[in-house]
């Protein structure tokens, strides 16, 4: 078997798909992005395609490392999505031609049913609240929700006030049975982290996501020795080497993004990093269907999973499922999805619908967020 074409789709609203071909009709596909950077990313996969052309797909590692490492230059949000993408196709091809999902290379599942939760929105408490229970008769036992916008590098009481009574109401909306995420989305300072992290503690959230900007890593040490909470992070880290440095800080969950972080083959070597550790594993996957397949995959093989993100019912639910054949594959019955049995990565795409909607294409920014005094806010 030989690949023949590879190529890439900018899908509305923000996604990027990629399909590898090869001489004997069998067709893989991944999810390469990094999201508003969609055009970056496809000139990447175009460059590192040079070394696909002609070969065999099948030996999917000796293709990781010359194409992770081969150029050279290495790492970084851009080529290693591009990779992520290439590895997710290569994977799916595999599956398919030995005609099992790819959890069964992995060594086989370790659970029939994988939990998910999905994201949450509300300006003010009550409209917070009334999102959760929205959630909760859903069948969801878990949500995630950013907790505040901008905010300044040491903001005023008033704010994590508001912050924590926003939480406060969703709490008492939606009880104990219910696991709230929150995502500090980089947005706090490590000082302002310290200083809210505390008032969270009588809400007991599942874990506090990004509690500082990945730079600061390091700081995560003296977050997590303050705070019974769990913190997470991962979204922004690339590889395993990324992550070498951050599991021994003593955070409780890993969130590596299958389309960031090298793909299926560098995820699954993230998690067994993180087991070492004994931190788990929740991936992060705001994007489309191809990269939740993906991560779901790894999920079912994984013994230190704990949840799985996604946001395909919540921001454009027409559009991520219609470029499924079967619109249904993605199950979510009481905040679980089922075990996918299909070959691959467990999905047939409609390959007509996405050209169909690659020629409209997209050119999705992130928005650029500024304080009052008109300086840079992370948004």
């Amino acid at each position: 078997m030989k690949i023949v074409k590879v190529e890439t789709f900018r899908v509305p609203p923000r996604w990027l798909f990629l399909r590898i071909a090869t001489d004997e009709g069998i067709v893989g596909w991944g999810e390469p992005i990094v999201e508003g950077r969609a055009e970056t990313v496809a000139a990447a996969v175009a460059e590192l395609s040079d070394v696909l052309l002609g070969a065999d797909p099948g030996p999917i590692e000796d293709h990781w490392q010359v194409l992770a490492k081969g150029g050279f230059y290495r790492g970084g949000p851009v080529l290693s999505s591009a990779l992520a993408g290439i590895d997710q196709a290569l994977w799916d091809i595999k599956g398919k031609a030995l005609g099992v999902p790819v959890y069964e290379l992995l060594g086989g599942p370790v659970r029939e049913r994988a939990r998910v939760y999905r994201w949450i929105h509300g300006a003010t408490a009550p409209e917070l609240a009334e999102a959760g229970l929205c959630a909760v008769e859903q069948g969801y036992d878990a949500v995630k929700l950013n907790l505040t916008d901008r905010l300044r590098p040491l903001d005023t009481p008033a704010t994590l006030r508001r912050a924590v009574d926003r939480l406060t109401a969703l709490r008492e909306a939606v009880g104990w049975e219910v696991d709230m995420a929150i995502d500090f989305h980089g947005r706090f300072s490590t000082a302002t982290a310290r200083r809210t992290l505390p008032l969270l503690e009588p809400l007991q959230p599942m874990f506090v996501e990004e509690p500082v900007l990945p730079e600061f890593s390091r700081d995560l040490t003296a977050l997590t020795a303050t705070t019974p909470i769990p913190l997470a992070t991962g979204e922004r880290l690339y590889s395993r080497w990324d992550f070498r440095d951050v599991l021994p800080t003593g955070i409780a969950v890993a969130q590596p993004d299958l389309s960031h972080a090298g793909g299926i083959s560098e995820v699954r070597r993230i998690a067994t990093m993180a087991e070492a550790y004994d931190v788990a594993l929740a991936p992060h996957c705001p994007l489309g269907p191809i990269a939740l397949a993906a991560s779901l995959q790894v999920d079912f093989a994984t013994p230190n999973f704990l949840i799985q993100e996604q946001s395909l019912d919540i921001h454009s639910p027409a559009p991520a499922f219609g470029h499924l054949a079967d619109p249904a594959t993605f199950r979510f019955a009481d905040g679980q999805v089922e075990r996918p049995t299909a070959p691959g990565l467990g999905i047939e795409i409609d390959e007509e619908a996405v050209r169909r909607a690659a020629t409209e294409g997209h050119r999705w920014r992130n928005e650029i967020w500024r304080h009052r005094d008109g300086s840079f806010a992370e948004w």
